[in-house]
């Protein structure tokens, strides 16, 4: 195994992935970590924004709330996430969240082993081509280990 080198990303530093309705700033991919995580911070998700129902075979999924308030639906459960909540998702674990606050939302979002960023690369390409649908996400989603299990919301894609 690869072993990876310390390092910083400063603010304002990071890969901007422009995804249409939002941005996912690549802040550690799994070169970087020699496939420990990766994290992303994804910002201007607007009022009512979320993705569908999905889980990730691959990869547990946690998240932190930056700014906005969140309803984070994990299984059976829903729960509102204001600034400063933490949330972790157990690979495999059914789950969608909200944006519910009147501005924007911005978290950070790790997962571990490292994954996700090749979708977020894929889709922020079908966006720029204007070929972001959400048959198109379906596809983008199985070649990335994740199951979308409910219909893409329209502030989605």
């Amino acid at each position: 195994m690869v072993m990876s080198e310390a390092f910083v990303v400063q603010p304002g530093q990071g890969r901007r992935l422009d995804l249409g309705n939002f941005e996912a700033v690549v802040l550690a991919t799994a070169a970087q970590t020699s496939g420990e995580f990766t994290l992303l911070q994804l910002e201007k998700e607007p009022p009512d924004f979320g993705p569908p129902l999905h889980l990730h075979r691959d990869a547990a999924e946690a998240f932190y709330v930056l700014e906005g308030q969140y309803l984070m639906y994990i299984e059976d459960r829903q729960e509102l996430c204001p600034p400063g909540a933490f949330v972790y998702v157990p690979r495999g674990t059914p789950h969608t969240f909200k944006v519910v606050s009147d501005g924007p939302g911005r978290k950070l979002n790790l997962f571990s082993p490292a994954a996700m960023v090749r979708f977020f690369e894929d889709l922020a390409a079908a966006e720029a081509a204007g070929q972001a649908t959400p048959e198109l996400l379906g596809t983008i989603a199985a070649r990335n280990n994740l199951d979308v299990l409910g219909p893409v919301p329209d502030t989605y894609l």
